[in-house]
């Protein structure tokens, strides 16, 4: 299973924090509002607790989070960055969708983690979210797209064969990659349920020159492990977009949130 450095999921909060589409998110306060009963959240991959620390701050009562991951790292991280008393952390493997708490779950979100995932893994969650009726919201799911300022002749290539990658099994079967948001969005419109979609893409300009060099610095491993470029030439690829970071370059990301709801 693919895991992730506290770094770099530290990096890509602010980020991250700024991308989510505020509609769906007002969407899902007003849906846990509605419920009678105080809420129970359940945070797959939850990493060091961003989308607590996302989501938290807009509900306008106290509820229940399970914070899930299968990194003792990120949780003992996330145990001191959130100590709350409603917060539970779980040790998980999340290959498993029998043991993951969602028996009475209100909300089952994650962040930036059903791209890694596989076709059936959506499917089947999507079923056990549905068989529960919680309201399901997926943020920042990579979409395929990235935008440069400054253009370079390998671009295309270089995006290609990285998004080619993206869809290499990371833990979970055959990933969705870019096309995970509108993989989970069909399958619970085939349950009943009722979506809604938007673009959440990172907009990065010279403020965030460390998590740009971060990202670009770790797209050439999966793209030289695809093949198709020669090393001297991704090489120049690289040294040119770092170089412009001192610069005014900017970069944009592409993600899409999801937010579905029984009818």
């Amino acid at each position: 299973m693919s895991g992730f450095d506290l770094s770099w999921l530290a990096l890509r909060e602010p980020a991250d924090a700024a991308a989510r589409d505020r509609q769906i998110v007002r969407q899902v306060a007003e849906l846990l509002d509605a419920d009678v009963s105080p809420p129970v959240i359940v945070d797959i991959g939850c990493g060091t607790g961003s989308t607590y620390r996302a989501l938290s701050p807009v509900l306008s009562r106290s509820a229940k989070w399970r914070l899930v991951d299968h990194d003792e790292n990120l949780l003992a991280t996330a145990r001191q960055l959130v100590n709350q008393s409603e917060v539970e952390f779980l040790s998980l493997d999340l290959r498993d969708l029998s043991a993951l708490p969602l028996k009475d779950a209100s909300l089952v979100t994650a962040s930036a983690f059903f791209d890694l995932a596989s076709a059936s893994f959506c499917e089947r969650l999507a079923q056990d979210v549905a068989s529960n009726g919680a309201v399901f919201y997926a943020a920042l799911n990579y979409n395929g797209l990235f935008e440069f300022a400054t253009a370079h002749s390998l671009d295309e290539a270089v995006i290609r064969d990285f998004n080619a990658h993206q869809c290499g099994d990371k833990g979970f079967g055959p990933a969705l990659g870019p096309q995970a948001s509108g993989h989970l969005e069909g399958a619970f419109r085939s349950l009943g349920y009722d979506t809604l979609s938007a673009q959440s893409p990172w907009v990065l300009g010279t403020g965030e020159a460390e998590l740009q060099a971060a990202l670009l610095k770790g797209m050439v491993d999966p793209v030289r492990e695809i093949g198709r470029i020669e090393a001297a030439e991704l090489q120049q690829w690289l040294d040119f977009r770092l170089a412009h970071l001192s610069g005014s370059e900017s970069c944009v990301v592409g993600h899409t949130d999801l937010l579905a709801w029984p009818s």
